[in-house]
């Protein structure tokens, strides 16, 4: 029950974000179904509707990576003070964060079986005067156990993934290593102990306001207690060390580290890599006439498979180079003597460069992709999309743009302390908002005519 209740209380930013899951699903759940309904009206082609269904992954795909993202970001996942003493640690709100991304995709689910049922004419009658017979076997009876396995692969890939993603990470060591208790009885992999001075300086947060008035210890047991101050506190980082007889105070625990120096991300070379790879595979599928050649469902363009392939090297490339284009964003943004507003943004974005940078290139990998085959007709060509295709684009567009801006989210509840350090040191509110919108319009200035080279690369071959 207090589970339930922590999911239900939660703020309606978290109930439209779940909300968004269960929309994603329910077209992702149609586009399955319409699969299943063309094979059933076409038994003859089974290559055809095998294809069909393999292209149901992509949006399958990026409803999972929202769940993902939309569960990273659900404060009910959040461990909290006393929440363990009454049985929902870890393990337990890992276990609520699955249920409730199931339970999301499973309404959504649902929600797509009605629909489907309602247009095949099982519930109300034939309506649209049948236009859609092809893809939805208003004819024949719909196989109940095939509909419903369909329906169930997004809710088990979908939990799983949160599960995977949101597992605790505080875990007794593995096998062959000693179990070794870190702080204050929690479990560590690592050979390094806490020493005397970890647990005193807990000891003195408890009571800020005042020293500890815990007398300096004398003889030995002195030098033991300076010994073990000057192993916990690191030199060289310009943080002020007492004396060694005299009673440390606590740091001001209420203003925290603002942006430290972010390491690089590694992934930019294979990246770049990776890239380069798909451009040229795209160029030498397209020169090549005997190479095989695949229709795309819903009206797209035939084209040879070398080329598709080609794409999906170049998106996967895209994701993985934007968290280090990110980062580079971050460090162009503090050249040239910046000032206190370009210092911040640049670090705020070199900090949360893999955050941001990885959901920013998934949406670039879908722009790119969307823009070059609206390329192919520009030259006095006819739109011809299907209904299908035009559903499932909106279900990835829809996905990734909806996972970046929870990433965002994401972002901005991991420096909250940061933030209100800087509000109660005195930094006005607009400061703030400047380094956002600045930040927002370096990563559209750098990414956006990234997108469009890449995709007018993509289109060539097909061009031709």
């Amino acid at each position: 029950m207090l589970a339930l209740r922590l999911t239900r209380a939660a703020r309606p930013a978290v109930h439209l974000r779940r909300l968004l899951v269960a929309t994603a699903a329910a077209g992702t759940g149609f586009l399955l179904l319409s699969a299943l309904g063309y094979a059933m009206v076409h038994p003859a082609h089974s290559t055809a509707a095998l294809l069909r269904l393999s292209w149901c992954a992509i949006p399958l795909a990026a409803t999972v990576y929202l769940a993902i993202a939309v569960a990273r970001t659900d404060p009910g996942t959040k461990p909290r003070p006393g929440l363990s003493a009454l049985g929902l640690g870890p393990a337990r709100l890992m276990a609520i964060a699955a249920l409730n991304t199931a339970l999301a995709c499973t309404l959504g689910s649902l929600l797509a079986l009605l629909v489907f049922l309602h247009l095949r004419g099982d519930l109300t009658g034939m309506p649209f005067d049948g236009a859609a017979k092809d893809f939805l076997a208003a004819n024949r009876s719909l196989p109940v156990p095939a509909a419903l396995t369909l329906l169930a692969v997004l809710p088990v890939l979908a939990s799983t993934a949160v599960a995977v993603t949101l597992r605790p990470r505080d875990l007794p060591g593995r096998a062959g290593r000693a179990r070794i208790y870190g702080r204050f009885g929690a479990y560590d992999t690592t050979a390094r102990r806490e020493t005397f001075g970890t647990y005193g300086r807990f000891g003195a947060r408890l009571f800020p306001s005042s020293p500890r008035s815990v007398p300096p210890p004398t003889g030995s047991h002195a030098a033991e207690t300076a010994q073990a101050a000057a192993a916990d506190v690191p030199s060289g980082d310009g943080t002020p060390q007492a004396p060694a007889g005299e009673p440390t105070l606590p740091a001001p625990a209420d203003v925290p580290e603002l942006i430290g120096v972010a390491k690089s991300p590694t992934g930019l070379p294979w990246g770049i890599a990776v890239l380069a790879a798909g451009l040229a595979v795209e160029s030498y599928a397209g020169a090549t006439e005997a190479t095989p050649r695949t229709t795309l469902p819903g009206g797209l363009a035939v084209g040879p498979v070398g080329v598709l392939a080609g794409w999906t090297l170049t998106a996967l490339g895209l994701i993985l180079a934007a968290p280090g284009l990110t980062h580079l964003c971050g460090r162009l943004l503090q050249t040239a003597r910046p000032g206190a507003l370009r210092l911040l943004a640049g670090r705020v974005l070199m900090a949360e460069a893999t955050r941001i940078g990885r959901p920013l290139g998934v949406v670039c990998a879908v722009a790119s992709a969307a823009f070059a085959a609206r390329t192919l007709y520009d030259d006095g060509g006819t739109l011809a999309f299907g209904p299908l295709t035009a559903l499932g684009g909106a279900v990835v567009a829809g996905c990734t743009l909806a996972t970046l801006l929870t990433a965002a989210v994401e972002a901005r509840q991991s420096r909250a302390d940061t933030t209100e350090a800087l509000l109660r040191l005195g930094a006005p509110a607009t400061v703030l908002r400047s380094a956002a919108a600045l930040r927002s319009g370096a990563l559209l200035a750098f990414f956006v005519p990234l997108t469009l080279l890449v995709a007018d690369l993509a289109a060539l071959p097909l061009a031709r």
